[in-house]
């Protein structure tokens, strides 16, 4: 996954057994590393744009 934030390009790499490594790192969830790449709460999947963006008014 990659992510660009504040003028920086973040990659992130899936591991097979459902981790993630960052720089180096062994993280259990993207929203651990979203948060530490932001330095405030974020939902993982949201900040790296694996949710779907629902439009104001639309039906589900």
């Amino acid at each position: 996954l990659i992510r660009e934030f504040a003028g920086a390009t973040h990659r992130v790499l899936v591991l097979p057994d459902g981790q993630f490594d960052y720089l180096g790192k062994s993280y259990r969830s993207l929203t651990a590393i979203a948060n530490d790449i932001s330095g405030t709460r974020w939902s993982g999947p949201a900040f790296f744009g694996l949710r779907d963006k629902v439009r104001k008014g639309s039906k589900k």
